[in-house]
């Protein structure tokens, strides 16, 4: 996994056009340094935000971020069978 991967998403987004504020950023950081998350799940919860929301909308985004912090989550199949049972991924 790599480093920094969460800060090599945003900027991927960045480039793809879709651009968040310096606020949205520091948002985004402080829901995971909140809920003490690593960045392969963060980067989930922004994906899953963005896909529904069109936009960060921090409750949504935290909301996201807390369900996929449950310890029992230890890998991308977990969590997206979790978003799965919960209606927010296909």
């Amino acid at each position: 996994m790599r480093k920094h991967q969460l800060g090599y998403f945003i900027e991927d987004l960045w480039t793809k056009g879709f651009r968040l504020t310096d606020e949205d950023i520091r948002f985004i950081y402080f829901g995971k340094n909140s809920t003490n998350t690593p960045d392969w799940k963060v980067v989930l919860a922004l994906k899953t935000t963005l896909r529904f929301q069109q936009e960060l909308d921090g409750s949504f985004f935290i909301s996201i971020l807390e369900l996929l912090g449950d310890e029992a989550i230890d890998t991308t199949k977990d969590a997206l069978l979790l978003l799965k049972e919960k209606g927010l991924a296909s």
